[in-house]
């Protein structure tokens, strides 16, 4: 049976038909330097999450990686440098990757100081990383404006270092006396860093040696949203390979 469409409606049909194939075809297509953030095949990401023993975690990273964070306030990007410090930059290259810091919250934002994340929204998975510490790389110490470091529990602690991270929003030479290790920049999006709710201040949990975070860890998500209803959430992080560093030595 044959059908016989007019001329003008033809032409309407396809202007339409061809953009939305085409959006189809490209919607969520990722970057193709893009690190996919899912489990190994075979394992699920709950799994993986709960095993810090998996080698998926100690994979090296790229000797530069861009994190694209995408957030409630917008879209930032940290470079991620490792010959700065390549047992952290290992470990956050792989949170970062296998999708750690999809769905949490910026538990402390202090805005005359630093942003602060890395708890997670699954008490179980904050369980299971409790204890998981890195050995410390050497310090480098420079704490100015969008620099980024793993937070740890002080110079008189050491090997405390383990999943959350702090970004400085402003230059803070008094951190530089103890022995952080600056892990790279925020290269795109330093005003939305800026932005990040502050209201909470050192409240909301406040940092890793201050001894608040008990109920954060073991609420979680569900603790968090209760009690602190304005944090800013990470909605999800995508991680590529740079070409190039484009951040200076710290």
């Amino acid at each position: 049976m044959k059908i016989h469409i007019g001329r003008h409606r033809l032409v309407t049909c396809t202007a339409w038909i061809i953009p939305a194939l085409f959006a189809t075809a490209c919607a969520g297509r990722a970057p193709s330097n893009a690190t996919a953030t899912t489990a190994p095949s075979g394992v699920r990401r709950e799994a993986l999450l709960l095993d810090p023993s998996n080698p998926e975690w100690t994979k090296p990273a790229p000797p530069v990686s861009h994190l694209r964070f995408e957030t409630t306030k917008g879209t930032f990007v940290l470079e991620l440098v490792r010959d700065w410090g390549p047992i952290g930059a290992d470990r956050v290259y792989n949170l970062a990757r296998l999708g750690y810091y999809d769905d949490t919250r910026f538990h402390r934002v202090n805005k005359e100081y630093i942003a602060q994340f890395g708890l997670h929204g699954n008490p179980a998975v904050n369980a299971a990383w409790k204890d998981k510490y890195l050995d410390d790389d050497p310090p480098r110490s420079n704490n100015k404006r969008g620099t980024f470091a793993i937070a740890m529990k002080g110079a008189a602690q050491p090997k405390t270092r383990n999943r959350q991270i702090y970004i400085n929003l402003k230059d803070n030479p008094r951190s530089d006396a103890e022995p952080f290790t600056i892990l790279g920049t925020v290269i795109e999006g330093m005003s939305v860093v800026d932005s990040l709710y502050s209201g909470y201040g050192e409240n909301s949990g406040s940092g890793v040696r201050q001894g608040k975070q008990g109920p954060l860890e073991a609420g979680g998500n569900a603790f968090m949203d209760k009690e602190y209803p304005l944090l800013d959430r990470i909605i999800r992080v995508t991680v590529t390979t740079a070409t190039k560093q484009s951040s200076k030595l710290p």
